[in-house]
């Protein structure tokens, strides 16, 4: 019997329980898994929450994207929720106080009892962009602040100022028991969300079972990059945590590294990746500055998983690692095509990582094994 799998927080040099502790925080409930489970992950990818809010559209999006997530949370059951970057896009929110969107996006999952932990990505925390039709008549529309159903508040927030990333991770945290999303070192800063969590047995908690890495992407107030001095962190945080690299990793991040152009199927999908849309040529981070290079070196690094592509979702086999992207789960945001979330499963004895997508219509398709890379060779 594999046991139940809990998560915990890796904040060096200590390991701090997140979701089993009983002494250094108390406020945090006992999370309790199925016996015997594996332990399922749901991404939700560019949501876009806020997107075009002055226009009738922009907020029914936002209604569409809540749909979504509840019926991927529902069909689902996941133990754990990964929000994996552009939750809003704050280049439309005339707001200062963008985590008023960011509170909606989450409420879904809040609602259910369920953590979860965000990474940014390029439009999280983008610089107003004035629409040049508020410059000739009938001028600048109303602004609504939406306060309601909110665990934020402030009438006061309506204005043109922007949130930046420390803002919005400060008001996730703060203001939600749930959430698992860190700061980050503040020598990375202004890279924000780069932190760690484990997956542990609850038979056996000195013992992990995953490791989950989340790296901050960049782009909006910032190069869409993820620096050497990040590469670096990562780099010392596996010897630290991971050091015989025994323990499977899994790797977060919103942009596309380079690598994701190499891999990237030319025509329609065809083994040895998986999925079901190849609708645009990847987007890629503006440099590649050696995080790629240190995971391909390491053998415990089994999957990578990204957003920011509306119109990709699938994984292909890179040297010794999973590329994947995920599905584009909001309403916001370019391209019409069907919404779901991808889905990641990690299961203990015997260890696997396997992952599908689960559509807003509750269909399944383009399940993979992203285990099958053991000790360097493919194993399909």
């Amino acid at each position: 019997m594999m046991g139940r799998l809990l998560l915990l927080l890796l904040i060096s040099p200590y390991l701090y329980s997140l979701l089993i502790s009983t002494v250094a925080q108390p406020t945090k409930d006992y999370h309790q898994l199925r016996p015997g489970a594996p332990f399922k992950i749901a991404l939700f990818a560019d949501l876009h929450f806020g997107e075009a809010e002055s226009t009738d559209w922009g907020p029914l999006q936002d209604v569409n994207s809540t749909r979504v997530m509840c019926s991927v949370l529902d069909d689902e059951n996941p133990d754990f929720v990964i929000y994996l970057g552009d939750v809003i896009t704050a280049n439309n929110i005339a707001i200062r106080n963008a985590s008023l969107y960011w509170d909606q996006a989450v409420s879904p999952t809040r609602a259910k009892g369920i953590p979860w932990a965000s990474v940014f990505g390029n439009h999280d925390d983008a610089a107003f962009e004035w629409p040049i039709e508020w410059f000739s008549a009938p001028g600048i529309p109303k602004i609504h602040c939406p306060v309601a159903n909110s665990s934020c508040s402030g009438v006061e927030d309506c204005s043109f100022k922007g949130t930046q990333r420390l803002e919005l991770m400060k008001n996730e945290i703060e203001l939600n028991a749930l959430s698992y999303s860190q700061f980050g070192p503040k020598e990375l800063w202004p890279s924000v969300s780069n932190y760690a969590l484990q997956v542990f047995s609850s038979e056996n908690p000195k013992s992990p079972v995953a490791f989950l890495y989340f790296l901050d992407s960049g782009g909006g107030s910032y190069p869409e990059v993820i620096s050497s001095t990040q590469a670096e962190w990562f780099r010392k945080k596996a010897l630290e945590i991971n050091p015989d690299s025994r323990v499977p990793e899994i790797i977060f991040w919103h942009i596309p590294s380079r690598a994701y152009k190499k891999v990237a199927p030319l025509f329609g999908i065809h083994k040895p990746c998986v999925g079901s849309i190849n609708k645009e040529k990847v987007a890629t981070q503006e440099a590649e500055t050696g995080i790629m290079k240190l995971l391909v070196e390491r053998v415990s690094a089994k999957a990578v998983f990204v957003g920011h592509n509306h119109g990709l979702d699938w994984c292909c086999p890179y040297e010794k690692l999973w590329l994947c992207f995920a599905r584009h789960t909001g309403y916001g945001g370019y391209g019409n095509w069907d919404r779901g979330a991808r889905i990641v499963e990690i299961t203990q004895q015997p260890f696997s990582i396997k992952s599908w997508i689960r559509m807003e219509d509750g269909s399944v398709h383009s399940e993979v094994v992203l285990s099958s890379f053991i000790n360097g060779n493919k194993s399909m």
